[in-house]
């Protein structure tokens, strides 16, 4: 469910009822059973699939951001950065090269 994105379309209360618990139990599970938050891995998630969506050619970044679930080009640009400590668009050159 989380790779489908679905922590990227509701919120913690909303996924947490969808899944029958309350969402401070659900933050107790994912911090005890995976050392994280809900919401860190929602944005590890994010990441993932956008890095995965740089190889596609004929994808701008716009369209990546928006696909990997972030609501704007400017966060997903500046979490992504945070992450692999360089921007997507170099990243994307790379893949453009080979």
């Amino acid at each position: 469910m989380i790779e489908a994105g679905a922590l990227d379309d509701m919120n913690m209360e909303s996924f947490a009822e969808r899944l029958g618990i309350g969402a401070r139990h659900l933050t107790r599970l994912f911090q005890t059973h995976l050392s994280t938050t809900p919401s860190q891995t929602a944005k590890t998630s994010r990441i993932a699939r956008a890095k995965r969506l740089l190889d596609e050619p004929t994808m701008t970044m716009t369209e990546i951001a928006y696909k990997s679930g972030f609501k704007s080009l400017r966060r997903f640009n500046s979490v992504f950065k945070e992450t692999y400590l360089r921007p997507p668009s170099e990243i994307k050159r790379r893949s453009a090269k080979r």
